[in-house]
């Protein structure tokens, strides 16, 4: 139904959270940008000060807060790759709903590697499963309803396919990775070509013949230009609920329907029920609350 989706998966699979794993050599760059960020040019200090070389601990990955857990394979990498010998049983994989209190994983190794990797493993665990248990909400909003939710290009730099990734496991799907997977005209294309028509000519003579084109339209007057260039998507752009479900009974099947403009899990339901393929927001991704896990001690 998306006219651009790399791991799209049915309804029924969003609800088991069946997400296939990002392969190590896409993640690795990221943590490992991130460690020798945090890392510097001394190490850790205060660990390496304070805690003896030879030290061993327990601790455990804690929920503090309800939702949805993603990031896992990274927060895991994050601890390996500071000392391979750390041992982690994850007890709720990527996809898991969780509880305040529930344990996420247990690690154990030396303490010093376990205290230095801490932060990264967190920031990345915090933030993927912050959006997957957004992106859950809102799924959960709209219910029964053949909409799909979905991310946009509004993404943190360097983090794109990982905080797309969480927006799969939270049981949204994605629009397109990047400038180089679809084609999508906005008003400023619109207005260098000088109309709609030209912008469309224009975008069929230079994509492939693979390559999906979406148009952005405001008014039900665009939107009868857009259905006569007979182009594969349409993004409602701000419409109201009345207005887009009049353009969704005007498209009637013709192409797929996309919903946009600051869409929240309140608003989402009505949107739901205008019959729209597509929701899409941009806040899943680019101002998204992180979900409160914590690293606790545990005793041995």
């Amino acid at each position: 139904m998306s006219i651009n989706s790399p791991g799209l998966h049915d309804r029924d699979a969003a609800e088991e959270w069946d997400v296939a794993p990002l392969p190590q050599v896409m993640i690795e760059p990221l943590v490992r940008t991130a460690l020798l960020e945090d890392l510097g040019r001394a190490g850790d200090l205060t660990t390496n000060a304070i805690v003896p070389a030879g030290h061993r601990s327990r601790t455990a990955l804690v929920a503090r807060q309800p939702g949805v857990v993603a990031g896992m394979d990274l927060a895991r990498l994050a601890f390996h790759l500071v000392d391979p010998a750390i041992r982690i049983d994850v007890r709720k994989p990527d996809g898991s709903r969780i509880q305040p209190g529930d344990m996420i994983a247990m690690v154990e190794g030396n303490s010093r590697a376990m205290l230095t990797a801490e932060r990264t493993a967190l920031n990345f665990l915090c933030h993927m499963s912050g959006i997957a248990s957004s992106t859950a909400a809102v799924v959960q909003a709209i219910g029964d309803a053949r909409a799909r939710v979905v991310c946009t290009r509004k993404t943190m730099p360097g983090l794109r396919v990982v905080q797309k990734y969480a927006v799969r496991v939270g049981g949204g799907s994605n629009h397109r990775f990047g400038l180089d997977d679809a084609v999508l005209i906005k008003d400023n294309h619109v207005a260098i070509a000088g109309g709609v028509a030209e912008a469309v000519r224009r975008a069929r003579a230079g994509a492939g013949h693979l390559v999906k084109i979406e148009l952005e339209v405001d008014t039900l007057e665009q939107l009868g230009e857009a259905l006569e260039l007979k182009v594969d998507a349409i993004l409602l752009d701000n419409m109201s609920v009345e207005t887009m479900a009049e353009a969704v009974r005007r498209v009637a099947g013709r192409a797929v329907t996309e919903a946009s403009g600051r869409i929240t899990p309140q608003t989402a339901p009505g949107v739901a029920r205008t019959g729209v393929d597509l929701i899409s927001i941009g806040w899943l991704t680019h101002s998204v609350g992180v979900l409160d896990i914590g690293l606790d001690h545990a005793p041995a």
